[in-house]
Parts: structure tokens; C-alpha cells; sequence
């Protein structure tokens, strides 16, 4: 799923909705919306900082 938050996520949600079919990234995608989102709203600036979370790195559970 998509989820977005602050004053440009509205816009940066549509966006990422129209790339999400595309062979790019998440990161990828995720910087082009935020590109896009900061392109229309005065509130959001295109300076980001990208915390990628590890899929390999989720938390194991132990068996009971």
C-alpha cells in the first residue's frame, strides 16, 4: 500500500498512485512524488531524507 502525511501528501499520495505500475523502485517513487508534491504545494520543499528499512532485517519470530 501508499500512505502519505503532512501538508503535500495529498499530492505526493496522487503521484506515487500514478507511478506505482512502473518498474521503479519504492525509493524511487517515492523521491519523483515528493518531487511532484513540492512542484504544487508551497508547504512542501523537495529536501529529503530517505530512511530505507531492510526487508531481510524484520523482526523474527520464535516458535512457541
Amino acid at each position: 500500500g501508499i500512505m502519505a502525511i503532512g501538508s503535500g501528501g495529498n499530492y505526493a499520495l496522487a503521484a506515487a498512485r500514478a507511478l506505482i505500475d512502473s518498474d521503479k523502485s519504492a525509493e524511487d517513487i517515492a523521491k519523483r512524488a515528493m518531487k511532484i508534491a513540492s512542484d504544487i504545494c508551497v508547504y512542501t520543499n523537495d529536501s529529503l531524507v530517505i530512511e530505507a528499512l531492510d526487508s531481510d532485517s524484520a523482526p523474527k519470530q520464535s516458535g512457541s
